[in-house]
């Protein structure tokens, strides 16, 4: 068990180093050299935890995605947890930023929608006891596809606008049978389903 820990604890240490070599920079760019002199470990060390920087990059991804939908599961409602998804890549925005710009890393999107497609899915199921039917899981993907896109369009733009600003367009983007779905499991805010 203490090896696990450890294990865990020098990825993050490595992650860490990664996420400031980053800041600034570009995954093309960033060297295990780089991440191993700013950690303070051997080159060994690093291969002996990750294969290589895109495996670094894709196990760190994973746990702040991981976080970022706890946290988007905080909120009782799409809006606000949007809202607190979208403060949480803010709060992490150089390493978004350097992730989602790499062509090498086009797999985060598509790690990123199952993802989100999983936990609406999820939320669905919860709070109605049922799937969604195939047509509602087809809109839900077209709307999932759309808002990955969105946000990756949003982060790599610097974040320009609000949490607040996007998670809004979002919910307003919602397919209308979508939306009576989400309506009818108390998902959206009260001024969600009364506006539209």
């Amino acid at each position: 068990m203490k090896q696990t820990s450890e294990n865990t604890r020098l990825k993050y240490e490595l992650c860490e180093a990664a996420r400031q070599c980053l800041a600034g920079s570009s995954v093309e760019k960033l060297t295990v050299g780089q991440i191993t002199t700013r950690a303070g470990v051997s080159r060994q060390t690093f291969y002996r935890t990750f294969q290589d920087k895109y495996d670094l990059i894709n196990w760190y991804f994973d746990k702040l995605m991981s976080k970022s939908f706890d946290r988007m599961g905080e909120g009782k409602t799409i809006d606000e947890g949007l809202r607190l998804k979208f403060s949480y890549l803010k709060e992490e925005g150089d390493f978004f930023r350097a992730a989602f710009a790499s062509d090498a890393q086009n797999n985060l999107k598509e790690h990123d929608f199952e993802m989100i497609f999983n936990f609406y899915s999820d939320w669905i199921v919860k709070k109605s006891g049922s799937s969604p039917t195939d047509e509602i899981a087809l809109l839900l993907e077209l709307y999932c596809r759309a808002s990955i896109y969105m946000t990756v369009k949003w982060v790599l733009g610097g974040m320009q606008q609000s949490p607040e600003w996007l998670a809004r367009l979002l919910v307003d983007a919602l397919p209308e049978k979508l939306r009576d779905k989400f309506a009818c499991l108390d998902l959206l805010e009260e001024t969600d389903s009364a506006g539209h």
